[in-house]
């Protein structure tokens, strides 16, 4: 494994970047041979603003009461519901009060709502925002929580993606696999790296990475 990140830069706007570490890495439903560390969109207001400018700009004509923010992505998503909402004649959100909710898992890796925020999917137009999709296993368990809640999804955003669309909704998103040299993903059984019997560096999820 790589020890050393490299910096990269959206297309889109240079202020939103991220940066990867090269080696073989497991997360939660795949393998993959780079590690995107997100953190600092994440994290730091500056570069989180630029990047939900970037985002919403997918959502001109689309209504948006609640976002969903999986994976830490609260942040993001308050400055996207910012953008949404601003006052402006072509803005289909114009003055909105939109709500950012983060789901939790219960014991057997259900995301669930708690009743204080199921109100806000009730009967509510859903913009789902993550922070990486590789399978999209855990946008489609975000699609079932909010059909379950009775909330209609309106649109799926994250930082990262790898696929260009998940149960009909295109992932609209900063970077995709295009833009990280080199980046493959695997399904587990089919991992190249393992079948090689190349030891995995690193365990990875949206919190971050731990070596082994």
């Amino acid at each position: 494994m790589e020890t050393t990140f490299k910096d990269i830069r959206s297309k889109r706007n240079p202020k939103s970047r991220v940066k990867v570490m090269y080696g073989h890495f497991a997360t939660p439903h795949s393998h993959v041979n780079t590690y995107i560390d997100v953190s600092t969109v994440k994290c730091r207001h500056n570069n989180a603003r630029e990047t939900a400018r970037e985002l919403v700009k997918d959502y001109a004509e689309t209504m948006v009461e609640t976002i969903l923010a999986l994976e830490g992505t609260e942040v993001i998503a308050a400055f996207m519901a910012e953008e949404l909402s601003q006052n402006g004649i072509m803005n289909i959100n114009n003055g909105s009060n939109i709500s950012i909710i983060a789901p939790e898992f219960n014991q057997i890796r259900q995301m669930i709502l708690r009743d204080n925020t199921q109100r806000m999917v009730l009967g509510k137009q859903v913009l789902i925002l993550a922070s990486s999709v590789t399978t999209g296993k855990t946008i489609r368990t975000a699609m079932n929580c909010v059909s379950y809640y009775g909330g209609r999804v309106c649109g799926v955003s994250s930082i990262f993606s790898s696929v260009d669309q998940v149960a009909g909704f295109p992932v609209h998103c900063i970077f995709s696999d295009k833009d990280i040299p080199g980046y493959e993903a695997y399904v587990n059984e089919d991992c190249p790296y393992c079948k090689q019997g190349v030891k995995i560096d690193a365990l990875v999820n949206s919190f971050g990475y731990s070596k082994l």
